[in-house]
């Protein structure tokens, strides 16, 4: 179980908002891949959506490691279409390990030029002092810390909530 942290207020993921919303991070948030620390930023934003962890985005203007864009995408019907990328730093690479939206819808206007990373791609992410944990699945990118509390979707059989 993980350890709670001051700084995160605790939240519920069923009272997020749907359709989901979009907050600037107060905390410092913290990627490594392959020994490297390539996000250490405190100007994060992330968006917040019903039964799902927060999912975290970066400045691309931020980021201390290579991506390469991959085949294909994916459809969110409120942010818009997703591209992947390939992530590198050290000498590792991930594949789909990151993604951004190039032209999202109005309401997500504030995320153009971030990208979100898979934890469960990386060697570790923090936000603010707490290690993250990944949202279960393959395909949602949540970062689940210890004062998350409610349901969140990922898992098989919720993919349709």
């Amino acid at each position: 179980m993980m350890e709670k942290s001051p700084d995160l207020p605790v939240e519920n993921v069923q009272s997020y908002p749907r359709p989901p919303a979009v907050e600037a991070v107060p905390q410092r948030i913290r990627i490594r891949l392959g020994g490297v620390l390539i996000v250490d930023t405190n100007n994060a934003l992330r968006v917040l959506e019903t039964h799902h962890p927060p999912t975290y985005y970066i400045p691309r203007e931020e980021l201390e490691c290579d991506l390469r864009p991959v085949q294909g995408g994916s459809f969110c019907e409120w942010k818009g279409v997703a591209r992947y990328f390939d992530v590198s730093a050290g000498r590792i690479t991930r594949r789909h390990a990151a993604w951004c939206y190039d032209d999202p819808t109005s309401a997500f206007s504030s995320i153009r030029h971030h990208l979100a990373f898979y934890a469960t791609k990386m060697d570790s992410c923090h936000v603010g002092d707490m290690r993250v944990d990944a949202q279960a699945g393959d395909f949602y990118g949540g970062w689940i810390t210890a004062n998350l509390s409610g349901f969140p979707k990922g898992a098989p059989g919720t993919e349709h909530w």
